[in-house]
């Protein structure tokens, strides 16, 4: 009875098998966009800072690794394998924890 309660409920099929790619494609591409995004805005603000502070290239070279590491971190977390951050879950934070 759980086989056939399972079919019912996902029918197999060439549409089911065209929908899993789309969908694994969607998946791809939104985690590759979170790290492209990143990497791109932290370009930018590093290349801000070069400009107005006349330091280059070193704010370029520190806020694109930050961006790296930003957008690593969102794609772990759209992905699910670090869970997101919480405020006020009860946790206590700081030096007199």
């Amino acid at each position: 009875m759980k086989d056939s309660a399972r079919r019912a409920i996902r029918p197999e099929g060439p549409g089911t098998q065209r929908a899993t790619t789309a969908s694994g494609y969607a998946k791809g591409f939104r985690l590759s966009s979170e790290l492209v995004a990143g990497v791109v805005v932290g370009a930018g603000i590093g290349w801000l800072i070069d400009r107005l502070l006349r330091v280059s290239p070193w704010g370029l070279i520190i806020f694109v690794l930050l961006g790296f590491a930003a957008g690593v971190l969102n794609v772990m977390r759209s992905a699910g394998l670090i869970a997101p951050p919480t405020v006020g879950d009860g946790t206590r934070q700081g030096p007199d924890r």
